[in-house]
């Protein structure tokens, strides 16, 4: 019976295969360190394959380099023996929600979500940890101490002597902040659907090198352009005082995105409110409903959205309108009379002459649809209504009170947690404008506070669609953090230190991130709803841990002849059959947010995941009676431990059981 390898894919052995698809004769067999034989790329034939284009040696060229850029790659790329484990007691929901929390490192667990969501990410959003300076919570391999760095970048020699005045080892934290970022964008845009959209939160330190490293791992042609959101009016700073941050933007493939991203214009509703006032108080009055809106429209600054639209002052039965411009695209294409419906007498005429002909014109007139000065010395314009043009373009600039987001998160608490979070409402209104809709997923592996699922809860809120969000956020130790002032740990305050010591919680960034969910989440439900949204407002919490398998399962080889009778069983004795359940689904890429069933067939446990989609058996001393139950329900895979069969005998047949009565059935062992 063929065994599932219960590990992440080798991504590299994935690129040889896209290569030798390609280029048949540049892939070559080679030996590896044990001596094995295994599939290699002849990259003196691929240079050849490429001699128009490829860029050899120490020739200068385009590009963005730093040390450890090469073991980031590598790192990505290789497989980890780990897996997700079920909490359903940390959950809410957990067996009927289709979000996810994943508590790990992100790098294991982009890794762990390869099989399962390949291509399959509506949009990824991340916030990653700003370069301060500091060192970072993810500390990888191959990041570099500073003597390594300043040995490397030839700052110090052998004996530490200092080779160049005034070395910064900022640049150190400019690799390592490259480091740690450049392996997570290669494997998370292997999630991204064709259409997929990723969205990055940065600030002016790092935002140069962010561009050029999505240049390199998205292409620079499938950069759509920055939103510049103002969240603070901070006068404290030498220079030039920062008081916005960058959201960059990027599609996985244009061609399949074509970017007609729209957003209705804010302020929309006090606009209309405003005028339902002033309809009330001066009737039909035009004039003077005018004249109100136009000292309402002063109190509203320049930042502020509704500024935008102060042009819309006129009113007229059909609603809320501009005098928008009425002369042709072509000079004198269109140029007669048109009598002032007051004076009788000729208006003044457009310098372009009219839009139209004069027949459709004096139909618009007719219709009221035409806005005439008070004589016929003015041109008369278009009416040009606001609940037609409420919808725009989406644009660069974003006006923002950094204190709107952390006063909502502080009345969900009760008390100031975290300080300066993402704008969820910020973020819902761009998930809704770049068409995350229905049942998309959105990935956030950098989760901070839990924005993310909290935004999208409130898209769904709003549209009624069922989009889901997976957030993933490693358990950030916050009072070894603090004391260092890194990670997200920078933004949690000493109240949520002691808000989790008080109910009990350990003290990590994940804890406050999934309360705050449980907290948005019942809020939500409080307001009006879209009728048609699910109100999905749990999380399943799945926590990256080291494999079920024991260390036999991967490399029987490894082990000593006089250990193998405390190996009789290939899987590790703390581990219950929920964690191999989620092993098999991220093995065979099964969704890890499916329904769970569990069972009792025969005597024996048996999950079934998503009804027929998966059906598990790993108890003991299966005989051949519970497989033919199983087989009748006729699933599309099945799984049973390896070593779980009542006999030799029973393990043999379970494949032609299948065979004979589920022939469409795929049967696997761990």
């Amino acid at each position: 019976m063929e065994k599932l390898k219960m590990h992440s894919p080798n991504l590299t052995e994935e690129n040889i295969a896209r290569i030798r698809e390609m280029f048949p004769g540049c892939v070559t067999e080679a030996k590896d360190e044990s001596g094995k034989v295994k599939l290699a790329i002849d990259f003196d034939q691929l240079k050849q394959e490429l001699s128009d284009s490829i860029v050899e040696g120490p020739q200068e060229r385009y590009h963005l380099n730093w040390p450890g850029k090469r073991e980031a790659l590598l790192t990505a790329n290789a497989p980890i023996a780990k897996t997700l484990r079920p909490c359903p007691e940390e959950s809410v929901d957990f067996d009927t929600t289709k979000n996810l929390f994943i508590e790990g490192d992100n790098l294991d667990a982009l890794k762990l979500l390869q099989e399962t969501y390949l291509g399959k990410v509506k949009m990824i959003y991340i916030d990653p940890p700003y370069n301060t300076g500091k060192d970072f919570v993810y500390q990888d391999n191959f990041a570099q101490d500073s003597r390594d760095f300043l040995k490397s970048t030839m700052q110090e020699d052998e004996e530490g002597n200092r080779l160049v005045a005034n070395r910064d080892s900022a640049g150190r934290f400019h690799s390592k902040w490259l480091n740690m970022l450049y392996g997570r964008l290669v494997i998370a845009r292997n999630l991204l659907r064709q259409d997929g959209i990723l969205l990055l939160s940065i600030d002016e330190k790092e935002h140069a090198n962010l561009k050029k490293v999505c240049d390199e791992v998205l292409g620079s042609d499938n950069f759509c352009g920055e939103i510049v959101w103002k969240n603070s009016s901070k006068n404290d700073q030498a220079y030039v005082s920062i008081q916005h941050e960058y959201l960059v933007v990027y599609v996985r493939d244009k061609s399949s995105n074509p970017g007609d991203w729209k957003e209705k214009k804010q302020g929309l509703g006090e606009i209309y409110k405003a005028f339902e006032g002033f309809r009330k108080k001066h009737g039909d009055d035009w004039d003077a409903i005018h004249k109100a809106a136009l000292d309402w429209y002063k109190q509203f600054p320049p930042s502020n959205p509704i500024h935008d639209s102060k042009h819309y002052s006129w009113m007229d039965e059909r609603g809320v309108y501009f005098p928008d411009n009425i002369s042709g695209p072509n000079d004198g294409q269109y140029v007669y009379p048109i009598d002032h419906p007051k004076t009788g007498l000729p208006v003044k005429e457009p310098s372009r002459g009219w839009f139209c002909p004069k027949e459709k014109l004096l139909n618009l007139i007719a219709e009221n649809r035409v806005h005439f000065g008070k004589d016929e010395t003015t041109v008369p314009c278009l009416k040009t209504y606001l609940k037609n043009t409420e919808e725009i373009s989406l644009t660069s600039m974003r006006f923002v009170d950094g204190r709107a987001a952390s006063n909502r998160l502080r009345d969900l608490f009760g008390e100031k947690v975290f300080t300066n979070p993402k704008d969820e409402l910020l973020l819902a209104d761009l998930m809704n404008a770049m068409k995350v809709e229905n049942d998309n997923i959105v990935l956030d592996f950098f989760a901070g506070s839990a924005t993310t699922a909290h935004a999208v809860m409130e898209l769904n809120r709003k549209q009624g669609s069922s989009c889901v969000s997976i957030l993933v956020q490693i358990p950030e130790d916050l009072n070894e953090s603090l004391k260092l002032a890194v990670g997200a740990a920078k933004k949690i305050t000493n109240n949520a230190i002691k808000f989790l010591k008080s109910h009990g919680r350990p003290v990590t960034v994940a804890e406050i991130a999934k309360e705050r969910i449980r907290r948005a989440g019942d809020k939500i439900l409080e307001g009006d709803c879209h009728e048609g949204w699910n109100k999905d407002i749990g999380f399943r919490v799945l926590k990256v841990d080291s494999s079920n398998m024991e260390d036999v399962y991967y490399t029987p080889d490894a082990i000593a002849q006089g250990d193998l009778l405390t190996r009789v069983d290939n899987i590790k004795s703390d581990r219950t059959a929920e964690d191999l359940l989620f092993q098999v689904l991220l093995d065979w890429g099964v969704d890890l947010s499916l329904p769970i069933r569990k069972e009792t067939i025969q005597g024996k446990t048996v999950f079934f995941v998503d009804e027929n989609a998966l059906v598990a058996c790993f108890d003991k001393g299966v005989s051949e009676e519970p497989v033919k139950e199983l087989a009748k329900h006729e699933p599309l895979r099945v799984v049973f431990r390896d070593n779980g069969f009542a006999s030799d005998a029973v393990k043999i047949n379970v494949e032609q059981i299948f065979r004979q009565m589920s022939p469409g059935t795929e049967v696997k062992a761990i």
